[in-house]
């Protein structure tokens, strides 16, 4: 069974769910003097692979630990990490004179080189989970409308779960910006009246109710577990509906100096993230051809035409580097004959 051993106390590896030995494994791996040194590399006895390696694990037990390795190299690493700085302005067009006019384009500057002054860099490597929090299972999770991503993922494949009004059961499609899901409130626990904690509850449809009275009896009955609190939160990405249990998928997440909107267990730039992101930069597989193309989760952000004019960018610059490497080695290259 693949959920045997997932909220082991020995290994102490964090993962999306609001289970109580799993709170105990995060303040065991964030507290705990004794299981958290052992994740310290700063005066750590182990190889650089072995750091790696370890720093792997444990990233991957809290970022999508149900997908399989292969695939997550595959289809869930980017080629590299974003750019978050504000963009610049590009000559012969307006966009950058009307936003210095209205006054947003020097107070984001600004703004953002005074945190970068204060906080140093951006986290980007806590970036390279983006493609896993677009997840529409991971999305669900993060909305709080289930108790672990292990309980969305359920939700999306038994059919609780619509995407922009109709059900959809693929619980690996990533979604883009302006996507919205509705989950059934019958599939979400919180939202169900506590049988076995009120006596007086009855599921009978003919009995009379309590009219409620103050505008807090009017609101949505939540029935979160006692041991729920650390785990309520909602990125700033995603924009919730308890009322409707809706929830939009405002943008794709971002990083700013000393900030990251991706939450995670570990520091967004500390050796855990950035070792992590070391080992995958070099072992990710590139995939090229039109039939694995075809191999892809769903991402609805995917515009084959843009696609393949990249690949054809890439190609060009890569023909242009080898060229100058040649150049600088003092190597003559010839083009290949035609046929």
């Amino acid at each position: 069974m693949r959920d045997v051993g997932v909220y082991s106390i020995a290994r102490a590896m964090p993962r999306m769910s609001w289970h109580p030995r799993n709170l105990y494994n995060l303040w065991q791996r964030s507290v705990n003097p004794r299981v958290k040194n052992t994740s310290v590399f700063t005066t750590s006895e182990k190889t650089l692979f072995q750091q790696r390696w370890k720093s792997k694990a444990l990233v991957r037990a809290y970022h999508g630990d149900y997908i399989p390795e292969k695939i997550f190299k595959k289809w869930y690493v980017p080629d590299g990490l974003p750019n978050v700085r504000p963009r610049k302005g590009v000559r012969g067009g307006d966009e950058g004179l009307l936003e210095s006019y209205a006054g947003r384009k020097v107070r984001e500057d600004e703004e953002y080189e005074e945190d970068e002054i204060k906080y140093e860099m951006a986290p980007v490597g806590s970036l390279m989970f983006s493609e896993v929090e677009r997840r529409i299972d991971t999305v669900v999770f993060r909305g709080c409308f289930a108790h672990s991503i292990y309980e969305a993922r359920r939700l999306v494949v038994h059919g609780n779960v619509l995407l922009n009004g109709k059900r959809h059961q693929n619980a690996n499609t990533r979604l883009k910006p302006g996507d919205m899901i509705t989950v059934s409130p019958k599939a979400i626990r919180f939202l169900q009246p506590p049988e076995k904690l009120d006596p007086t509850y009855t599921d009978d449809p003919n009995s009379s109710l309590p009219t409620p009275t103050t505008a807090a009896e009017r609101l949505t009955p939540f029935h979160l577990p006692p041991y729920a609190s650390p785990f309520l939160f909602i990125p700033a990405y995603l924009e919730p509906n308890f009322a409707t249990c809706s929830l939009i998928y405002v943008r794709h997440p971002t990083a700013r100096p000393g900030y990251s909107e991706i939450p995670s267990p570990y520091d967004a730039d500390g050796e855990i993230v950035r070792f992590a992101w070391e080992w995958y930069s070099r072992r990710r597989p590139r995939v090229r051809s039109v039939t694995r193309l075809r191999r892809m989760p769903e991402d609805r952000t995917y515009d084959p035409e843009s696609r393949d004019e990249r690949e054809k960018e890439r190609r060009e610059q890569e023909v242009v580097r080898r060229k100058e490497e040649a150049r600088r080695g003092g190597m003559i290259l010839t083009e290949p004959p035609r046929k």
